[in-house]
């Protein structure tokens, strides 16, 4: 990161007594078994299981950041990638901030349902909301199906960031 990034000064906080002052909601979607759940928990815990389970309904987990004295709430929901779970999933997209739309780098299908989870988020997410599209599984290169090139460019026609 550099050090003029808007990132540079942010700590990240364990626990704090006091409430946040910013609270920012972001959902991560995207079919099942894509990686949705260990982005999440890598990200907040630092833990990589590759035993874990899929998650039923949804997943909440925080990160806390203090900025300028400012405490600062990430709150992360993952949601079943399950079709049958789309009706309680959907309810949590509300007042989100951004979506993080994962898919599997090594299953072609997950790829293509990237527009259906798009029109989802933004048909029940607020017009402001900042999307970013994320090819999972990069520890699988020798089985991907999905060219980076082609995440680049799907990103691009939806107006998303991409990593």
């Amino acid at each position: 990161m550099s050090a003029d990034s808007p990132f540079s000064e942010l700590e990240e906080l364990q626990v704090t007594e006091q409430d946040p002052d910013f609270v920012f909601k972001i959902v991560i979607v995207g079919d099942s078994s894509v990686g949705k759940s260990n982005i999440l928990t890598r990200y907040t815990q630092n833990v990589f299981d590759l035993n874990s389970k899929a998650t039923v309904g949804v997943e909440l987990s925080t990160k806390l950041y203090r900025k300028n004295n400012a405490i600062i709430s990430v709150n992360l929901w993952d949601t079943a990638g399950q079709e049958r779970f789309a009706a309680i999933t959907s309810a949590y997209y509300k007042g989100s901030n951004g979506a993080i739309i994962v898919y599997d780098i090594t299953r072609r299908k997950t790829f293509d349902n990237i527009d259906k989870w798009y029109s989802e988020i933004v048909a029940k997410c607020p017009s402001d909301l900042v999307i970013v599209l994320v090819g999972n599984k990069m520890d699988l290169e020798e089985e991907r199906e999905v060219k980076y090139q082609e995440g680049l460019d799907k990103a691009k026609d939806l107006g998303m960031a991409f990593m």
